[in-house]
């Protein structure tokens, strides 16, 4: 059976199956804003329906509907056992996307915004995303990193994470301060997940579903979810949980009908035979 919760940092007991928010405000970064009203019944149905770690970022967001006021408005006062993670360090470029990157020297002014947005005194986990839309880069992120540490010292923050990094800086990173989680796309580096396992540090793939697009290995998933009775998504989500008890899993919706069917996947049990078939 699928271990369905994860101690996140070690003091933190969340529910494996969480939710993404980034499509809260907006179908992709340079669609249209959705109504904030929509965005508020998806957050507090996913809370009704056993959410209790949440993933969010300051620039989620289109014109004035942002996924943290929409967390704030729609979840306050928060649940004792409610997680949110937040990331900085992406900037809007020219087109609005977050295609630029903050300085060391503005790290400090972005999370005091989440908590602001919020509503909060501090944030349980803030991941510094490095990089641009593309993969790990390979640059120094000891800079920026050790800011965060910073105001995890000072009360700000409870826990760090890194985004969109290789194995060179997790390490630089895990050397300044405990690392809480590894938030990678799903397709990235996979020797990853080992080092978090044996760490015990969360892995949180984005874009568990491919992004939107057609779905990761959809032939294959596809064949188990029809012999399973299952849709095409709750496979691959219940084939990311099946891969390691470290894997959080964070599929976002802006729709009431995905929500339901993607947070039903964890009562999926896949058999030796459909992750081999998964597996190819």
């Amino acid at each position: 059976m699928t271990i369905k919760n994860f101690s996140l940092g070690g003091d933190l007991p969340v529910r494996r199956l969480g939710f993404g928010a980034m499509r809260l405000a907006m179908g992709t970064f340079d669609g249209p804003p959705r109504p904030a009203e929509s965005g508020i019944a998806v957050l507090r149905r996913a809370v009704e329906l056993g959410v209790n770690h949440i993933d969010t970022a300051g620039f989620y967001g289109r014109g004035d509907v942002r996924a943290n006021e929409l967390i704030r408005t729609a979840l306050t006062p928060y649940r004792a056992d409610l997680v949110i993670a937040t990331k900085v360090g992406p900037l809007p470029g020219p087109t609005g996307a977050p295609s630029e990157q903050a300085t060391p020297e503005q790290l400090r002014g972005l999370v005091e915004a989440d908590l602001r947005a919020l509503g909060l005194d501090r944030l349980d986990l803030v991941y510094l995303r490095v990089g641009g839309m593309t993969g790990p880069g390979g640059e120094s992120i000891a800079e920026r990193f050790a800011v965060l540490a910073g105001l995890r010292a000072e009360g700000l923050i409870r826990h760090l994470g890194v985004s969109n990094v290789d194995a060179v800086q997790l390490a630089e990173a895990r050397a300044i301060a405990p690392v809480a989680a590894v938030q990678n796309r799903h397709t990235g580096e996979p020797g990853l997940l080992s080092e978090c396992e044996q760490a015990g540090i969360a892995y949180v793939p984005y874009f568990p579903l491919g992004g939107g697009a057609r779905p990761l290995d959809a032939d294959r998933l596809d064949a188990v979810a029809a012999r399973l009775g299952a849709t095409t998504a709750q496979v691959g989500i219940a084939a990311l949980l099946a891969a390691s008890p470290s894997v959080l899993a964070i599929p976002g919706t802006g729709s009431l009908d995905h929500l339901a069917e993607n947070l039903a996947a964890d009562r999926l049990e896949l058999t030796d035979q459909d992750l081999a078939d998964l597996r190819g």
